[in-house]
C-alpha cells in the first residue's frame, strides 16, 4: 500500500503551558492514524511553527514554514508543500494577521482559542473557520451568576473592539430585564491599556460596586488583569469570560490575590487516554521534538554540571509532565487542547470525504496522479458534520452550532505563585429557565482574609413591610425603602409597590402580614353594652313606675290638671324610646338594622307629639275667654288628641318611603378601628334619614316655641315652664348629637346615639315627671284645688 504524509502546520506563542496544545495536536493525529476506518492508506503529520512576540515578525516563521526559506510565493508552486491545513491561535489578534496572509492562497485556517467576534467575519476570513462555539449564552449566564448571588451594582470593562462591542448590549439586555445595574461601564483599547486603566483607577477602586464584569479575548484579559493587580484593584469580584496565561506576569500572588476570579469555561467533556499520554511523554519517546528536549532540560534539570551537556541518563527514569505542579504543566486538556483535538479531527474527517469524492469521480488508472489541494478542503470542511470520540458534535458551520454550556471556574490563589482551579458550577442553556445554574458555594474561594461573599449593591434591599422608592436621576438599583402605610404590606424583599390588605384582613405592625380581622359590634358582653343596656331597663322600669304613679293618683287635681290621657301617652312612649336603645346593641341582623331607625323614629315622634299636644292643650286652655269662642269648642271637642296620630302618620309615611327605597342593612367598617372589623347597620338612604330626623326636630322646635310661649300663664298646674325645659333639653341633646355622630366612627357612633336616645329621653321624664311625682308622693298637701279657681279668675280680669 502507499503511504502519503500531509502536515499540519500549528501556529502558535510557544510558552510552557502551551506545550499542552502540541500534545493534544500529537494524540490526535496519532489516534486517526492508528484508525483503520479513517484516511486508510494515508497517515497525517504535523509541524510546528512559533509565532514571535513582535508585530513585524508575525508572519515571518509561518513564511518559511509553508514556502520554505529561499521559496518565493509567486513563483513557487504551492502543491510542494504538504500542508494541507492551517491551525492558530489561541490568540486571536495572531489568527488576523496570519489569516490575512492565508486568505491570499485559499489556505484552510482553523482557529482554537475562545470565539472571536473579529474572525467571524467571512467577507474579510473566507478560508477560517473557528472551532469554538459562539457564545451566545454568555450574557445569560453571567447574570445567572449575579442574580444567584444577589450582585446588582456591577461594572463592566470591555475591549475596544468587535467583542466588546458585541457583549455590551446583550449584557445590558439581560441585566436590565432582571433588574441588574450598571455602576459604571468602561471600553478601554488595546493599543492603550495600561495608560486607560491608570486614568480610571479611581472610578473602579472608589466605586460601591464589588463585582467587575470582563469581556475580551485571553491577551486582553491578561494585561487588564495584571493592572487589576498592578495598582491593587482590592475587594473585587472579576467575572470573565476566558482565562489566562499566569506564568508570563512577574511579581503575580507575591502577597496572594487581592481580587477574586471567578471564569466561565465553555464545557467540553474529558477525552480518554488524553492523561495517560501526556504522563508517557519524554524525549526519548519523540527525540526530533526540540521543544520537548528544551522542556524536559528545564523541568528536570538533565544537565552535566562539568560540561553542561544535556544527557537523559541525567534525568530521573520515571520523570514525567505529572510531576509539575498544576499552575505550570496541566496534564488534564484545556479548552483550546480540547478545540484542537476537534480541529484535527474535522481536518481529517474532510480529507477522508475528498479522497472518497475523487476516488468516485476517476477511474483507477488515473488516481495516482490526482493532487490535493488545501483549497479543495473547504466545500468539505463547510459542511463537515460528525461525532468525535467523546460523543461531542463537531459543526465547523456558525449556523449549525449548538450554544454552549459553561464550567463556572474558581482560581484559589496562594502566596508564591500557586493556584488552583476548582470548577463550583455549570450553566446550562438547555435546562428548564430558572435551574440553568447549578453552583456549590461553599466551594468558591473568596478574597485572602475574607470567609463571607462580598456584597454588591446600590442600595440594601427592603424587607418586608418597605417598599422601594426610586431616586430622582439614579439607576433603578439605587432607592430608598419606604414603609408601607396603614392596611398596606409587603411579605417579599425588595418590592416595588405595597399590596392592600383585604377588608376582613388588616396589616401587622411590622407591615409584612395580613392578620384577621376580630369581628366587633356594640356587645351586651362589653362593659359599655352592659352599662347602657342597665341604663335603658332602669329607666324604662322607672318610667313605668311612674306610670304606675300616675295611674294610682289618676283622680289627683295635678294628674287631670293637663290631660290625664296626653301624659299616660307621654309615659308609654318614653318607655318604648328607652327600650329602643336595646335595638342598638348586640350583633346588627336585618331585622334590628330596619327596626333600629324606624322604631326610634316612631316613637320619639309619639313621645314629641303628645309633648306638643300637651303645649297645645295649656295654650287652648288659657285662651279661653268666653263660651262662644271657637278655641273653647277646640279644647272640648278634643282636637289636641288628634295631633299624636296625625304627626305620627307622617313619620310612619315617611319611614314607608325609607323602607321601600333605600332600606338599612348590615354593613361592616374595616378602617375606623385598627385590626378590627366592625360589624354595624348601614343606614342605606341618607336622604330618608334626616328627612326622618329632621321631623321630628320640627315637631320638637315647634313644642319648644309653644311652651316658651306658654310659660308664664297663671295656675298652680301649670306644666308649660316643664315643657319648656324639657324641650330646651331635649333639641339641646339632639343638636350637639348631629356633629358628634358625624365626626365619630366605628361602635362610638352606636354609643352616641344610644346615648342621645336615653339622654333626651330621660330629660323628658325628668323635667315634666319628676315635679308632679315630687308634689305627688312628698307634698301631698300641694295636690288640692284650694284657691285654683280664684287664681284663675284673677288672672282672667288682670287689667291688659
Amino acid at each position: 500500500m502507499s503511504f502519503e504524509v500531509l502536515l499540519l502546520n500549528l501556529m502558535l506563542r510557544f510558552i510552557f503551558k502551551n506545550y499542552q496544545f502540541v500534545l493534544a495536536l500529537t494524540f490526535a493525529i496519532e489516534e486517526i492514524n492508528e484508525n483503520p476506518h479513517l484516511l486508510h492508506n494515508f497517515t497525517l503529520g504535523f509541524d510546528i511553527c512559533n509565532v514571535e512576540f513582535e508585530a513585524w515578525k508575525t508572519l515571518k516563521n509561518p513564511f518559511i514554514s509553508l514556502f520554505g526559506k529561499y521559496n518565493i510565493p509567486n513563483y513557487s508552486c504551492m502543491r510542494e508543500s504538504k500542508s494541507i491545513a492551517v491551525l492558530t491561535g489561541p490568540s486571536g489578534l495572531t489568527s488576523a494577521q496570519i489569516g490575512t496572509f492565508l486568505n491570499l492562497y485559499r489556505f484552510p485556517q482553523l482557529t482554537f482559542g475562545p470565539f472571536d467576534h473579529a474572525l467571524s467575519d467571512h467577507n474579510k476570513f473566507p478560508a477560517l473557520y473557528q472551532m469554538a462555539s459562539k457564545d451566545t449564552s454568555i450574557a445569560n449566564a453571567v447574570v445567572s451568576l449575579l442574580l444567584h448571588f444577589s450582585w446588582s451594582w456591577v461594572g463592566l470593562l470591555t475591549s475596544q473592539d468587535e467583542n466588546g462591542m458585541w457583549i455590551l448590549p446583550e449584557l445590558k439586555e439581560e441585566m436590565t430585564k432582571n433588574s441588574v445595574c450598571v455602576a459604571f461601564e468602561l471600553v478601554i483599547p488595546n493599543y492603550a491599556l495600561t495608560l486607560k486603566f491608570m486614568t480610571l483607577y479611581d472610578q473602579i477602586n472608589k466605586s460601591s460596586a464589588n463585582v467587575l464584569i470582563i469581556y475580551g479575548d485571553n491577551e486582553f484579559i491578561l494585561h487588564l488583569m495584571m493592572c487589576v493587580e498592578e495598582y491593587f484593584i482590592k475587594g473585587k469580584v472579576c467575572i470573565m469570560n476566558s482565562h489566562w496565561d499566569l506564568t508570563t506576569r512577574r511579581r503575580y500572588f507575591m502577597l496572594g490575590s487581592i481580587h477574586v476570579p471567578i471564569i466561565f469555561s465553555p464545557h467540553h467533556p474529558d477525552i480518554l487516554g488524553f492523561t495517560d499520554f501526556v504522563k508517557a511523554v519524554n524525549p526519548s519517546k519523540y527525540p526530533e521534538d526540540f521543544f520537548l528536549a528544551r522542556l524536559w532540560f528545564l523541568s528536570f534539570n538533565c544537565s552535566d554540571s562539568e560540561s553542561d551537556c544535556v544527557l537523559w541518563e541525567n534525568c530521573p527514569h520515571e520523570a514525567s509532565f505529572d510531576w509539575l505542579p498544576g499552575h505550570i504543566f496541566d496534564t488534564t486538556m484545556s479548552g483550546d487542547s480540547y478545540h484542537i483535538y476537534n480541529a484535527v479531527y474535522a481536518v481529517a474527517q474532510a480529507l477522508h470525504e475528498l479522497l472518497l469524492h475523487q476516488a468516485e469521480a476517476q477511474t483507477v488508472g488515473k488516481r495516482k496522479g490526482a493532487v490535493t489541494s488545501p483549497a479543495q478542503l473547504h466545500y468539505f470542511l463547510k459542511n463537515i458534520q460528525f461525532h468525535n470520540p467523546a460523543g461531542d458534535q463537531v459543526v465547523l458551520d456558525e449556523k449549525m452550532k449548538l450554544e454552549t454550556e459553561y464550567d463556572i471556574v474558581n482560581v484559589w490563589t496562594f502566596p508564591e505563585g500557586l493556584e488552583l482551579k476548582l470548577n463550583v458550577g455549570k450553566f446550562s442553556p438547555y435546562v428548564l429557565h430558572g435551574r440553568q445554574l447549578s453552583l456549590s458555594e461553599d466551594m468558591v474561594h473568596w478574597a485572602i482574609g475574607t470567609t463571607e461573599r462580598p456584597h454588591s449593591v446600590c442600595s440594601e434591599s427592603c424587607g418586608p413591610g418597605f417598599r422601594k422608592s426610586p431616586q430622582d436621576g439614579k439607576a433603578a438599583c439605587c432607592f430608598d425603602c419606604t414603609p408601607c402605610s396603614k392596611d398596606d404590606i409587603t411579605n417579599e424583599t425588595d418590592m416595588e409597590h405595597c399590596m392592600k390588605c383585604p377588608d376582613h384582613q388588616y396589616a401587622n405592625t411590622e407591615r409584612n402580614q395580613c392578620l384577621p380581622r376580630a369581628a366587633r359590634f356594640l356587645a351586651y358582653e362589653e362593659p359599655l353594652g352592659m352599662a347602657l343596656a342597665c341604663m335603658a331597663l332602669s329607666l324604662s322600669i322607672l318610667t313605668t313606675v311612674v306610670l304606675g304613679v300616675f295611674v294610682k293618683h289618676k283622680n289627683t287635681p295635678i294628674v287631670k290638671a293637663n290631660n290625664q290621657a296626653l301624659s299616660y301617652i307621654l309615659l308609654i312612649s318614653l318607655i318604648f324610646c328607652f327600650l329602643c336603645s336595646l335595638l342598638f346593641i348586640g350583633r346588627p341582623n336585618t331585622s334590628t338594622c330596619i327596626l333600629q331607625q324606624t322604631t326610634f323614629g316612631v316613637v320619639f315622634t309619639v313621645a314629641v307629639s303628645a309633648v306638643l299636644a300637651k303645649t297645645v292643650t295649656v295654650v287652648l286652655a288659657f285662651k279661653v275667654t268666653s263660651p262662644g269662642r271657637r278655641m273653647r269648642w277646640l279644647l272640648l271637642s278634643g282636637a289636641p288628641n288628634f295631633i299624636i296620630p296625625i304627626c305620627t302618620l307622617i313619620q310612619v309615611t315617611l319611614c314607608g318611603i325609607w323602607l321601600g327605597t333605600s332600606p338599612p342593612f348590615v354593613d361592616t367598617d374595616a378602617h375606623s378601628e385598627h385590626g378590627h372589623l366592625i360589624i354595624l347597620c348601614n343606614r342605606g338612604s341618607l336622604t330618608a334619614f334626616y328627612c326622618v330626623l329632621g321631623y321630628l326636630g320640627f315637631l320638637a322646635l315647634a313644642s319648644f316655641m309653644l311652651a316658651f310661649l306658654a310659660r308664664n300663664l297663671p295656675d298652680r298646674f301649670n306644666e308649660a315652664k316643664f315643657l319648656t325645659f324639657s324641650m330646651l333639653l331635649f333639641c339641646i341633646v339632639w343638636l350637639t348629637f348631629l356633629p358628634v355622630y358625624h365626626s365619630a366612627k366605628g361602635d362610638v357612633m352606636l354609643v352616641i346615639e344610644v346615648f342621645s336616645i336615653l339622654a333626651s329621653s330621660a330629660g323628658l321624664l325628668g323635667c315634666i315627671f319628676a315635679p308632679k311625682c315630687y308634689i305627688i308622693l312628698l307634698r301631698p298637701d300641694r295636690n288640692l284645688l284650694h284657691g285654683f279657681r280664684d287664681k284663675a279668675h284673677t288672672g282672667r280680669n288682670r287689667p291688659s
